[in-house]
């Protein structure tokens, strides 16, 4: 157990410092599905993944996944990255689920290899740092499968969402029946599944599905703005505290509470050596905000 949670806390050395710009502004990769973006001034911490695929409404094809699992290889090497934000391009909708007109054509072994890349990609989407989905519209799906990988959800009141598989002749394939039961509850999960029942934002708040559910604005973007302001209160804590509390969250509610209890235990250890612990309580002493390095 110690091994594993070495290896996985284990921070690279930043190789490829993201380029300081806003999204809308990246003309040179305009034409790309899937963009990546790193926020300035009090900002900067703040990574954003922009899925931009208008034609197709965000449907995951072997293009934007292909891209999508190239900028996760990115954002990861990147340490300076403390947050990270996964947003639409596209006017109402967050990610419309498979591309069903491009799965029409694969052959059966080739569904099969794709659905599994799949998995990989909500794998790679539990990222070391704490990751939110900004559902500003349609979620559906491989879209709310998405969305469930991210740590946290933050929803348009008027988005359409839910695990709509079975209406299509499917199972949810990427992560879907095991995530959802262990968001909402096993009998709650399977209502949602069998039926295949689309929730409001609104409806999903109030069920747990997602953290917060605003009203949309007339940009069609105020769940981001909510996202970026959850981000903003997530960025001035300590990065390394912050990693291994999502590390112990994540591995303890797979286990019973005495091995979870271990794993807050591992995890508390390798925080203790960090100089940003010992920023924290010269900070308190000296009755100051802390200035935390992620060191």
């Amino acid at each position: 157990m110690l091994r594993v949670l070495t290896s996985t806390l284990r921070f690279p050395r930043p190789w490829r410092p993201l380029e300081t710009r806003g999204c809308s502004s990246n003309a040179g990769a305009a034409d790309r599905e899937i963009q990546v973006c790193a926020l300035a001034g009090p900002d900067q911490g703040i990574a954003e993944i922009l899925m931009n695929r208008p034609s197709a409404r965000n449907a995951l094809g072997n293009v934007f996944v292909s891209q999508l699992l190239e900028a996760l290889a990115q954002l990861r090497e990147d340490r300076q990255v403390r947050v990270l934000i996964f947003r639409s391009g596209v006017k109402g909708v967050f990610c419309a689920g498979a591309d069903l007109k491009e799965r029409e054509q694969m052959s059966e072994a080739e569904v099969g290899l794709f659905v599994q890349q799949l998995r990989g990609l909500m794998t790679e989407i539990a990222f070391p740092a704490p990751t939110i989905a900004a559902m500003d519209g349609f979620a559906l799906g491989g879209g709310l499968e998405l969305a469930l990988a991210c740590d946290l959800r933050v929803a348009a009141s008027s988005a359409v969402m839910g695990l709509i598989e079975t209406t299509r002749g499917l199972l949810p394939g990427a992560g879907g029946t095991q995530r959802l039961p262990r968001c909402l509850g096993v009998a709650l999960a399977k209502e949602l599944i069998f039926t295949g029942r689309r929730l409001s934002g609104a409806q999903a708040q109030a069920l747990g599905l997602v953290n917060h559910a605003v009203a949309q604005n007339e940009e069609g973007n105020a769940a981001y703005h909510r996202a970026r302001a959850l981000a903003q209160e997530i960025l001035p804590q300590a990065p390394i505290a912050v990693r291994l509390s999502k590390v112990a969250i994540d591995r303890g509610i797979e286990v019973d509470i005495a091995s979870g209890m271990a794993i807050e235990g591992i995890c508390y250890a390798q925080n203790i050596p960090t100089r940003d612990r010992l920023e924290g309580m010269a900070a308190f002493r000296e009755k100051r905000l802390p200035r935390f390095v992620g060191e």
